[in-house]
């Protein structure tokens, strides 16, 4: 599988403070939580993901991960590309935060 790219837009290290996504990626929002708050955004492939009657899993670190429904983003996607926001539970991911993008 594709291993994941990480994405400097999911938090705020000072190098896009001009972005105009800026204000849009740091009102995100699970059940979760704010999803830039504590965790890292990363671009997942479309190979790494899949959506099966509106549920979704990801692949992460070696491990498909059911994404809890909580956990998915239901406003626009301004990006278009997937992003996942992770934590880590006993020593396994588990999603924060989930944006589905487009599947071309």
């Amino acid at each position: 599988m594709t291993p994941l790219a990480k994405s400097a837009f999911a938090r705020d290290d000072g190098r896009y403070a001009n972005s105009p996504l800026k204000p849009w990626f740091e009102s995100l929002r699970s059940e979760y939580g704010q999803c830039c708050s504590d965790a890292d955004g990363y671009v997942v492939a479309d190979v790494d993901w899949e959506s099966d009657k509106g549920h979704y899993r990801v692949h992460l670190d070696e491990e498909w991960v059911v994404v809890p429904d909580g956990a998915v983003i239901t406003e626009p996607n301004k990006i278009g590309r997937t992003m996942v926001w992770k934590h880590y539970i006993d020593g396994h991911p588990r999603v924060r935060c989930f944006m589905p993008g487009s599947m071309t």
